[in-house]
């Protein structure tokens, strides 16, 4: 019985892995949800040679718990210490993130799913810059839509999203000076491709997927923007951990930013089923 249990559990496996690994994204989230009752850890580095601010090697350093609470809801927390800012590294912001999958239309070996998502942020980060960034920079709340088409070993995604800063010089913006924008859109899409195994024969192989990313924010409340482009790439382990390594750069922008390059570096456990189901 456990012996035919395990078969069954295998054959699952190695049907869903083709199916998912290609869009876990390095710099965006697909519209796919975390598995029911399933935790994953999170840590993820920002690394830039210098800043606008400061000429030195500068870090933020994210760590991140992911929540599936059904097969549609997907719940996180995180924080952010960074040197972004100072000399030294600070305990900088967190922030609460849920995701809710509202469409999902699947087939073998392909699907298609729409999910909306909102996020909110409180920093400590001194009010610089542009460029509106709720993961270190500013305080805010950011809601959005994320369409997900999976083909075979390709995945495609975009993802629509607004974010509103709250800050107290929104309100006396003209007394202090401050002059940047607090209202943004951003239109990304990012694209994924399946290169090894060619054919799943254990859920134990390692999995290699390169990535490519189109980065871009407007802001709403003044006539700026930027355009990055991210390539990357993943490495799954054993289906549950996966490591990420990627360089985004600007291609084109009038916004005052902070770094127009930096390296992504994060890492990432899962555990299925790490909740029991109620009887």
């Amino acid at each position: 019985m456990y012996k035919f249990c395990g078969l069954i559990l295998i054959e699952f496996l190695l049907l869903i892995a083709p199916i998912y690994s290609q869009e876990l994204y390095v710099f965006n989230e697909p519209a796919s949800t975390l598995p029911a009752r399933s935790i994953s850890f999170k840590l993820k580095n920002h690394l830039v040679q210098e800043t606008a601010l400061l000429s030195q090697f500068s870090f933020r350093t994210a760590p991140q718990l992911f929540i599936g609470v059904n097969k549609n809801l997907t719940l996180r927390v995180g924080g952010s210490v960074s040197s972004m800012y100072s000399t030294q590294a600070k305990l900088e912001s967190y922030h609460i993130y849920a995701k809710y999958r509202f469409l999902s239309k699947d087939a073998i070996h392909r699907h298609f799913r729409m999910a909306g998502y909102l996020e909110a942020a409180r920093t400590s980060a001194p009010f610089h810059y542009d460029e509106i960034n709720l993961g270190g920079d500013r305080s805010g709340m950011e809601a959005g839509i994320i369409l997900t088409q999976l083909w075979n070993k390709f995945a495609l995604s975009g993802t629509l999203s607004q974010t509103q800063v709250f800050h107290y010089y929104r309100w006396d913006k003209v007394r202090h000076g401050v002059l940047h924008p607090f209202t943004s859109a951003q239109f990304n899409l990012s694209a994924g491709y399946l290169v090894f195994p060619r054919t799943y024969t254990s859920y134990k192989q390692t999995n290699l997927n390169f990535y490519l990313e189109l980065l871009t924010q407007r802001a709403l409340d003044r006539s700026l923007y930027y355009v990055d482009l991210a390539p990357a790439i993943q490495l799954i382990f054993a289906s549950k951990t996966k490591l990420n390594l990627g360089y985004r750069f600007q291609l084109d922008s009038d916004m005052k930013r902070m770094m127009q390059r930096s390296w992504l570096f994060s890492i990432e456990t899962s555990f299925l089923g790490a909740f029991k189901r109620k009887n």
